[in-house]
């Protein structure tokens, strides 16, 4: 659509389809708006319900400070869309240029976003999955029910997984006065997106709040009473935890099935699109119709190596969403690239953690500021000589300037004295990431007996 009057037709009345009726759903079809759209615009979403705030989900809405149906995310500005709610999209026809969904319908479009998200991964045992008592964290819905459930007063929770979502939920128990036990796999909580360094702090910080903390460890089976209710969990480590309550805190899946033999290059890892949000398809050719923005999308960042990075967080959900929305309405020389550098804030057991850049591909750390030991800190994580990431805890207001460094990229460590640097600050350290050539997710198969007749193996499932 350039210089034949094709893209002046699409702003005035062509077909723009958005599937995901979540956070980037909602603010690229604000942007489209902004930017003149006046085509039809529909709003494709699998839930029930209009956008919602989810991080509030495992924090406020768990605390009871709000309720989960008071989440509902704030609008710029009419949008003037037909609402698809509660039919999920079923698959793509590319050729036809057509969204096939759920109760049978087609829609067409000119131009599609897709802004799926991502779903929590489950219980890998179905029968264990559908015990009363077992639940995940994603959905508005899934909030509103372990809300309920928690203000039953439960005996304990039992978390499994100490990624941010877990430790999140883990940090509202304790806070209700309810017990929980947590079960990481790792050595600490957080280590896959910060280090051991700083996981060694997340763990003292965990277990200093009351909570039962069991790191090295899996999960190998949930246990239901007669009534079909959780009534345990059993470890690798031979222990049984008797909980009444299970929080499935595995990570989350991308919601790209659907996509499936469409000819769009999309999988378990996301939707791989370039700098400027068109996807690929699978011959890893560009298309110049269907956009990519938020959880789902995969796309390679300048900044980081030309890695193709899938982030789940907020602010790049709002920044990707906006630029796919501007780049679908403009010609090729105007369209822009998303160079969002990355960000999240987590807040649990009364400490504020916030980062900058991608602290996953450090492999050094140096406490640039304040103590570990006091846990009100800076770590800036070094990666071949420049600075990659930051991590502060109860320090935020310094990340702006760590973030300058990061953009710049500046020589690692820095070069120079920083504001309240510590003895035990002032040389790097590993940052005891886990080996990236080791399997993290796989289950684990083990045989024992020697004939035949004795040969035995045990499955312990991945999580």
């Amino acid at each position: 659509m350039n210089g034949d009057g094709s893209l002046e037709r699409l702003r005035r009345e062509g077909r723009i389809v958005v599937v995901g009726a979540s956070l980037a759903g909602l603010r690229a079809a604000e942007t489209l708006r902004e930017k003149g759209f006046a085509g039809s615009l529909t709003m494709v979403g699998d839930e029930p319900h209009e956008p919602y705030d989810r991080p509030p989900l495992s924090k406020q809405v768990l605390l009871g400070v709000t309720t989960a149906d008071r989440t509902a995310l704030p609008r710029r500005r009419d949008l003037d869309a037909t609402w698809r709610l509660g039919v999920a999209a079923t698959g793509l026809d590319m050729a036809a240029r057509r969204v096939r969904l759920a109760d049978g319908d087609e829609v067409p479009y000119d131009r599609l976003l897709i802004a799926t998200g991502v779903r929590a991964r489950p219980w890998p045992r179905p029968d264990e999955a559908e015990l009363d008592g077992v639940f995940v964290l994603r959905t508005r819905d899934d909030s509103a029910a372990l809300t309920r459930r928690l203000a039953d007063g439960p005996r304990r929770v039992f978390v499994i997984g100490a990624g941010f979502t877990g430790s999140e939920i883990a940090s509202a128990c304790r806070e209700r006065g309810i017990a929980v036990t947590v079960a990481e796999r790792a050595a600490a909580p957080l280590v896959g997106a910060l280090g051991g360094v700083v996981g060694a702090v997340a763990a003292e910080l965990q277990r200093e709040h009351g909570v039962d903390l069991r790191c090295a460890v899996m999960v190998t089976a949930l246990e239901g009473d007669a009534a079909g209710r959780v009534r345990a969990a059993h470890l690798s480590d031979g222990s049984t935890v008797e909980t009444d309550v299970v929080v499935v805190s595995l990570g989350a899946t991308r919601n790209t099935e659907w996509l499936a033999g469409s000819g769009l290059g999309a999988g378990p890892r996301g939707i791989a699109c370039d700098a400027g949000c068109r996807a690929f398809d699978i011959r890893g050719i560009v298309t110049d119709d269907i956009y990519v923005a938020g959880d789902v999308a995969r796309s390679p960042h300048p900044l980081f190596g030309y890695q193709f990075l899938s982030l789940e967080h907020w602010g790049n959900a709002v920044c990707q969403a906006e630029i796919a929305a501007h780049n679908m309405l403009s010609e090729s020389a105007d369209r822009l690239p998303h160079m969002w550098v990355p960000a999240f804030w987590s807040s649990q057991f009364g400490v504020n953690i916030k980062s900058v850049g991608v602290p996953s591909m450090g492999t050094e750390i140096l406490v640039a500021q304040g103590s570990l030991t006091d846990r009100r800190f800076v770590g800036v994580y070094g990666y071949q000589g420049r600075v990659i990431g930051a991590v502060a805890f109860d320090h935020a207001r310094w990340l702006p300037f760590y973030q300058h460094l990061i953009e710049t990229t500046a020589p690692f460590p820095p070069p120079f004295p920083l504001v309240d640097r510590r003895p035990d600050g002032q040389r790097p350290i590993d940052a005891d990431f886990p080996d990236p050539s080791l399997p993290t997710h796989g289950p684990t198969v083990t045989l024992s007996g020697y004939s035949p007749a004795d040969r035995r193996m045990t499955f312990t499932p991945a999580h």
